[in-house]
């Protein structure tokens, strides 16, 4: 089964790139290198500059996918492993990739300007200030949900906050042979392969342990100055690094998976409620999109794509292989996570210390979300147990299995590290685009919201705050619901871009989906307020109270963009 779906998935996406991908790229979107991309005509030195392919790429699938691919379909698995299949597959394939692309081109088209910025353009005023707000909200949550993975994952497997800082140290290094000595490109990367391997070895040798809060505090300051400083001293390297983590990542679990030759252990189906976010019986629809939302839709991936991707691309005809083609990768990556804890997450959890006796007590969604409690057993960490054995399982079992853990662990933290330092940079962005109107009316203020340092503080410090409560499940469920209320949103903006500027009848294509996408999350937001929260607030009232506010605030700005979109037809072709 393992053989099966993994290259039922791979065969997926390939069709797809070389048919409905191009399809948009030529006959939709109509890119052309003739067209001088915006990191070149706005050039700034400090968020315009252009960047390789192959560069853009690394940065741009590590923002979009952090650990959101690697966690959702393992928190899914509690429906059994066809529900969270499907949704990765259908989802990714005619929703997210076509959100990405049109999202990535529309912010091109306007000078690398954000998502919500063309919304205020194509549908009024009044809706790019709605859109604002939500994706302010959902960038401090973002941080929040992030933050919280990483601090854990820093605490269980100390090796890899020890191999993610050297390789900070190795991206470093990295960006001054590429931008200062301007060393040739192949030389640059192949050095920039052997340090990453140093420091997974280094992790290994030295792990740092610390405490949860400290590890907060490092957090908390890293995405304060990764945010703040030049995207070419940190980002572009570090994520360039981060890429090769991907393909070896890939590589190895899709030969693993092809020869494993495995049945699977878990259900295809459990129940339709089992119990998970909040303690509570949680429903697939309309609960899904709160559970998986990177891997298959994702509203975050538009404000990476509007927000730091498109002012370093280097021409138009790289977008589909960016946009598109990061997002087919993240999509492949959550089904070789479901294959991998479908095939060997129930020995995993076995082999932390749940008897067969408690997982074969009951129904397998409730079993599975109290047995990983029980021994403490993170989602990441699940994930990480289960692609080891199944790599164990094969003839690739002479790679020693603590470097395998390591390279899957840092899988997830260096992607997760990376959403966080984007997220932190877009929420820079985001404010001081939200601050324009203060410009002449209150300069002081202006100003003061628009430095790059200080507008980098005031994200963090909220999300960081949120992460500490350690209320993660909560975190989880309302990043998953802002998520996937802007990737509704931004789809039909994206739809009005089509139509209104590109005139092109596929705009139809984009807003069935995100209509029937924007009842779904409306329907979740409405049942996580009402079911979940109240437990969270008795639980932990400062954090629980303010996420509470957060989506309650969202959900009327989600009915005010509605409305406007409605009104406005701005779907239609003029």
């Amino acid at each position: 089964m393992t053989t099966l779906i993994i290259v039922i998935g791979f065969l997926l996406y390939l069709i797809f790139y070389f048919t409905y991908g191009k399809k948009l790229e030529r006959g939709v979107v109509m890119a052309s290198d003739d067209n001088e991309a915006p990191s070149k005509r706005l050039y700034d030195g400090v968020d315009y500059i252009s960047a390789r392919k192959e560069v853009l790429f690394g940065h741009h699938f590590a923002s979009i996918a952090g650990a959101a691919p690697i966690i959702g379909p393992a928190l899914a698995i509690c429906w059994g492993w066809v529900p969270g299949l499907l949704w990765v597959w259908f989802g990714n394939i005619f929703i997210g990739a076509v959100h990405d692309y049109l999202a990535l081109m529309a912010s091109v088209r306007y000078d690398g300007k954000s998502i919500q910025f063309v919304a205020s353009d194509l549908i009024g005023k009044r809706t790019g200030r709605a859109f604002y707000w939500i994706v302010f909200f959902l960038l401090i949550l973002v941080v929040a949900a992030f933050g919280a993975i990483v601090g854990g994952m820093f605490v269980r497997i100390p090796a890899i906050a020890s191999a993610f800082i050297w390789m900070i140290v190795a991206a470093l290094i990295l960006g001054v042979l590429m931008y200062r000595v301007k060393m040739n490109f192949t030389g640059v990367t192949l050095i920039g392969i052997v340090m990453l391997l140093a420091a997974i070895w280094l992790g290994v040798q030295t792990p740092i342990k610390a405490s949860y809060n400290t590890w907060m505090i490092f957090l908390f300051l890293y995405i304060i100055i990764a945010a703040a400083i030049p995207v070419n001293v940190l980002l572009q390297p570090r994520d360039y690094l981060n890429s090769f983590l991907l393909y070896a990542g890939l590589i190895i679990g899709f030969i693993a998976a092809i020869f494993a030759f495995r049945g699977f252990e878990i259900p295809a189906f459990s129940s339709f409620s089992p119990i998970l976010l909040g303690g509570k019986p949680t429903p697939f629809w309309p609960a899904i999109p709160l559970i998986i939302a990177c891997g298959s839709l994702s509203g975050f991936h538009s404000l990476v794509a509007s927000g730091t991707t498109s002012k370093q691309l280097e021409k138009e005809s790289d977008g589909l292989f960016i946009g598109y083609g990061a997002m087919f990768t993240e999509g492949f990556l959550s089904t070789m996570v479901i294959v991998a804890i479908a095939g060997f997450g129930y020995t995993a959890l076995q082999n932390a210390g749940v008897s067969a006796e408690t997982l074969n007590a009951g129904n397998w969604g409730t079993m599975f979300t109290k047995a990983s409690a029980s021994v403490k057993l993170s989602k990441a960490n699940l994930f990480i147990q289960s692609y080891a054995d199944m790599v164990n399982a094969t003839w690739l079992s002479f790679i020693p299995t603590q470097f395998v853990k390591v390279l899957a662990g840092m899988w997830v933290a260096a992607f997760a590290m990376t959403t966080l330092d984007t997220t932190n940079r877009l929420a820079r962005y985001c404010l001081s685009e939200m601050a324009a109107p203060l410009k002449d009316s209150a300069t002081g203020l202006y100003n003061a919201l628009t430095n790059r340092w200080v507008a980098s503080v005031v994200p963090a410090a909220i999300g960081i705050w949120l992460a500490a409560s350690g209320n993660w499940l909560i975190i989880w469920g309302s990043f998953g619901a802002a998520n996937q209320l802007v990737a509704s949103i931004a789809l039909m903006t994206g739809a009005a871009f089509a139509a209104k500027k590109l005139k092109s009848s596929f705009a139809n294509a984009a807003v069935i989906p995100a209509y029937l996408l924007w009842i779904t999350v409306t329907c979740a937001i409405v049942w996580f307020i009402v079911v979940v929260q109240p437990g969270a607030i008795a639980a932990k009232p400062g954090p629980g109270w303010t996420v509470m506010v957060l989506l309650c605030a969202m959900l009327i700005l989600n009915f005010v963009f509605i409305w406007d979109f409605i009104k406005s037809k701005a779907y239609k072709v003029d």
